[in-house]
């Protein structure tokens, strides 16, 4: 039956026809295009920059002198097309000459923090001065010492700083800048755990940490601070706030408050910050940009619409300016107190920047402000590419302002009530969004419920925790601080409350395998070309990440894992990865967290797949025995175990001749870090090479 009505014509033409179009934006005139792209290279040009810098960080080995003298010769050819060249060179050329700076900016910065590292394990008197004090992972607190001495040994090899674990029952902590004496135990950064995982070592490098270890009896006073040295000066008053703040607000609620104003999280227990963590909260605990973004905004905000409110002097003065001028003040304050750690100082310097926009009569929230942010931090510290915090702040911030344009046109359309629990969704939503591949990178984990967790914990530290702790530093010299360091201990009551609620759900954390080498950078550079860029590059940017989320889900862990100096071994079996051993738990929790296991290494050393006594454990692999032998009786027992083709894991040095029939992978070997073999018996990857930072330990 006909209803005399015309057919509907599908959109479907026009539509290929727009996204051909958007497709081939620039190729119908490529000259164009790339005189065009120069507009965009503040945008470009921290990705030309890092890219160098990545670079330089995944290479197996040093640069050669001649590659180094050679990326400088193509820089300087670079910028010489760059200011003089065609038209349609100039962009690329650029970012070529951009790309060799971020390699010899890290070579530069490599050199520049080289300090001596402790060749060989110390047993000893150590003496030093307090740098700082924190706590480690297991809940123990941590002095790292600079100035130190070590007895008999050249002051030139003795390490410029390092950082000692102390007995649990120490009780008085000495200040920053005491000189103390302690009888520690010494040993060089570990290596990684295995082929491709976090080297210590390098991240040591380049904070100047020569060596780590542990206390073996009290920590003994030797001298007072130096009255007359600045350089700590605000990590004694960070202290001493900290200290007061926690004996005004008892138990964890202090500790937490403390550590949002002052940056010392020494005070949070490990079940706070594994709850944190968790809940996807552990980012309030650690100074961030969010935490400056919101101490600036409260005294922008208050100050100038305090200003505005008095009468004829908005009229005259620029209110707006004066309360950025004193927003970065306070910003820089904040800074100083808290420590300039490289976390702190990124939050410092992307508030900063966003200030003198403001000044300048600049947009403040652009996609330049945050590249010219991370221009300037990549230029001071080119290893902070490779952070953690580095990588989520950012990926978080250029989420938030890409997300800004569309918010801006919804917002007013919104009933007035709804627009502000709208833009915290949003802003939670999109900035989890944005960190969540990250975070499961580097950390194993996913939090589930972390969205709804910070929509209930956010808001409050926002609008009561930390306006809070500005008015109680206002206040405290006059003594009427109280009132408001009540509010806040009630504002991070809730907070822990709400981690601990969060995290006690089931399912509160989803465990995530680790990805291959390949998957981070393909994941950043294309989401940053498939942000940056139009037409087929957009296209090739958007293809990137989707092969990094292939690589990712289709990634095999290895099948035998052997750890340094040979303390654990680690099979794959059905059940999960089993441990010849308990014991090396920093090992056994970094294998466990990389298969995304969340068993825990007592409950893997109890899975079947070894057998035998605890000093000569026995498993099979790919159709041969393997034998971990570890203790006093590892040696004696080496020659029965050496028999038909066995891979023998000695966590001694073998006898030199060693014995035959077997493949025996000792201590020495395994020096330089863990190692890992495939289901069908081939090494996964040599590890890391000759690089500024592997020099492995050797007896004194």
């Amino acid at each position: 039956m006909t209803t005399g009505r015309a057919p509907a014509r599908l959109p479907a033409p026009a539509l290929w026809a727009g996204l051909l179009r958007a497709l081939g934006a620039g190729l119908e005139d490529p000259a164009g295009a790339l005189v065009r792209a120069r507009l965009d290279l503040p945008l470009w040009a921290p990705v030309a920059l890092g890219a160098g810098i990545g670079a330089w960080f995944a290479a197996p080995i040093d640069p050669p002198a001649g590659v180094i003298w050679g990326l400088g010769a193509l820089a300087v050819v670079a910028l010489l097309i760059w200011a003089r060249g065609a038209e349609p060179l100039r962009f690329p050329a650029a970012l070529l000459a951009l790309l060799a700076a971020g390699v010899l900016l890290a070579e530069a910065r490599a050199g520049a923090v080289a300090a001596p590292v402790l060749p060989f394990r110390y047993d000893g008197p150590v003496e030093g001065r307090v740098l700082a004090v924190d706590r480690s992972s297991r809940d123990r607190i941590r002095l790292t010492l600079d100035a130190v001495q070590l007895t008999d040994i050249d002051p030139d090899r003795s390490p410029a700083m390092v950082r000692v674990t102390l007995r649990p029952e120490t009780a008085a902590l000495p200040e920053p800048g005491e000189r103390v004496m302690l009888t520690a135990n010494l040993q060089p950064p570990a290596p990684p755990v295995e082929p491709g995982a976090w080297d210590f070592r390098r991240t040591a490098w380049f904070e100047g940490l020569g060596a780590v270890g542990f206390a073996r009896g009290p920590v003994l006073r030797v001298a007072p601070p130096d009255p007359h040295d600045r350089a700590l000066a605000g990590h004694r008053l960070r202290m001493r706030l900290s200290a007061a703040m926690q004996a005004r607000m008892p138990g964890q609620a202090g500790a937490v408050a403390a550590a949002l104003m002052t940056g010392d999280r020494s005070g949070i227990s490990e079940a706070t910050n594994a709850v944190m963590r968790a809940a996807n909260l552990y980012h309030i605990i650690s100074i961030s940009g969010l935490h400056m973004g919101m101490l600036a905004g409260f005294v922008f905000a208050a100050l100038r619409y305090g200003l505005a409110a008095v009468g004829p002097f908005a009229l005259i003065w620029p209110v707006k300016k004066i309360a950025a001028l004193v927003a970065l003040v306070a910003s820089t304050v904040y800074l100083w107190l808290a420590g300039a750690e490289v976390a702190t100082t990124r939050a410092w310097l992307m508030t900063a920047v966003m200030l003198l926009a403001v000044l300048l009569d600049r947009r403040a929230i652009s996609l330049r402000t945050v590249a010219l942010a991370a221009l300037v931090l990549l230029v001071l510290e080119p290893e902070s590419l490779t952070e953690p915090g580095f990588q989520m702040s950012f990926a978080a911030t250029v989420a938030l302002v890409l997300a800004f344009g569309p918010w801006a046109r919804i917002a007013p359309l919104l009933p007035w009530l709804v627009r502000p629990v709208a833009m915290l969704v949003l802003t939670s939503l999109v900035a989890g969004t944005a960190t969540a591949p990250i975070a499961a990178l580097h950390f194993g984990r996913v939090a589930e419920y972390g969205l709804l967790a910070n929509l209930l914990a956010v808001p409050v530290m926002g609008t009561l925790v930390m306006p809070a702790g500005v008015i109680a530093a206002l206040l405290a010299p006059l003594g009427l601080a109280a009132p408001a360091l009540w509010v806040m201990e009630q504002g991070t009551r809730w907070m822990i409350f709400v981690a601990e609620r969060v995290a006690a759900l089931d399912g509160a954390v989803i465990a995530v395998p680790a990805p291959p080498a390949a998957v981070l950078p393909l994941l950043a550079l294309g989401a940053l070309v498939a942000v940056l860029a139009r037409g087929l590059p957009r296209v090739a940017g958007l293809s990137a990440m989707a092969v990094a989320a292939g690589l990712w889900g289709t990634a095999v862990r290895p099948a035998l894992l052997i750890a340094p100096e040979g303390a654990l071994v680690g099979l794959a079996t059905a059940e999960g990865r089993a441990l010849s051993k308990p014991g090396a738990a920093f090992v056994a929790e970094s294998w466990l967290k990389a298969d995304g296991d969340e068993s825990t290494p007592e409950a893997a050393a109890a899975r079947p797949g070894f057998t035998g006594p605890r000093g000569a454990r026995v498993g099979t692999w790919n159709g041969r025995a393997v034998v971990h032998l570890s203790g006093t009786g590892a040696l004696a027992a080496l020659s029965a175990a050496c028999h038909g083709d066995a891979l023998v894991i000695l966590a001694a040095s073998a006898p030199d001749p060693a014995p035959a029939g077997c493949e025996i992978w000792d201590r020495d070997r395994l020096r330089a870090g863990g190692v890992a073999f495939a289901v069908d018996g081939r090494q996964i990857g040599p590890g890391q090479g000759a690089r500024r930072w592997t020099g492995g330990p050797r007896r004194q």
